[in-house]
């Protein structure tokens, strides 16, 4: 088990290093690195996001959150159903969001991640969603939001990355190794949604 800071013990259902088994397998999630053209120099260039990126992930949750604030049905999956937003909801969200940004960036990839990668994809689906939080919104976050987010929650991140660094070549690779990371998530994500046999 992996041993939290005391930051990461005071974020609300933040399970790192607790969660259930991944059906996925190492060998896949190796695979789908391959599949990204995901490597050592990718790994390499995120911990250096994860540097630049530090300090300004509020500001990054806050240009996220407009967004989705922005899209009623996006915002929706925060909500009571055919009501308002939850803000606490909200609030629990954006801490572990926080956190993913910072796992994303400086955690390995090996079994424990992938792991969270499983808990996480489930708290989209009707398996777990709202049951993290114990709030009443909608059951499922449809698949088809998921994959379209990858663009705005990888493109959005350009300008924090050149607030930091001045090189533009290095902001391309940075940019390049985030996106990848972004994909591979997304993948492992979309296993709940697959039918047996066919993720």
């Amino acid at each position: 088990m992996s041993a939290q800071s005391p930051s990461e013990s005071q974020i609300p259902g933040y399970t790192y290093g607790r969660a259930e088994h991944s059906p996925v397998t190492l060998d896949e999630l190796k695979e789908l690195k391959a599949s990204v053209l995901f490597g050592e120099q990718d790994a390499e260039l995120l911990r250096r996001v994860g540097e630049l990126l530090d300090d300004q992930i509020e500001d990054v949750l806050d240009v996220w959150y407009a967004f989705v604030g922005s899209q009623p049905h996006l915002v929706a999956h925060f909500s009571q159903p055919g009501g308002a937003p939850i803000p606490e909801y909200l609030q629990a969200v954006r801490s572990r969001f926080g956190q993913w940004i910072r796992d994303t960036c400086t955690r390995p990839y090996d079994q424990e991640w992938l792991d969270y990668q499983q808990e996480i994809a489930l708290r989209h689906t009707p398996a777990h969603k709202n049951a993290t939080d114990h709030v009443n919104s909608t059951s499922v976050v449809p698949l088809r939001h998921l994959i379209a987010l990858a663009v705005p929650i990888s493109t959005t991140i350009r300008p924090f990355l050149a607030n930091r660094e001045d090189s533009a070549e290095q902001v391309d690779a940075m940019m390049q190794a985030w996106l990848k990371a972004v994909v591979v998530q997304v993948a492992l994500w979309s296993r709940p949604y697959a039918n047996e046999g066919q993720w």
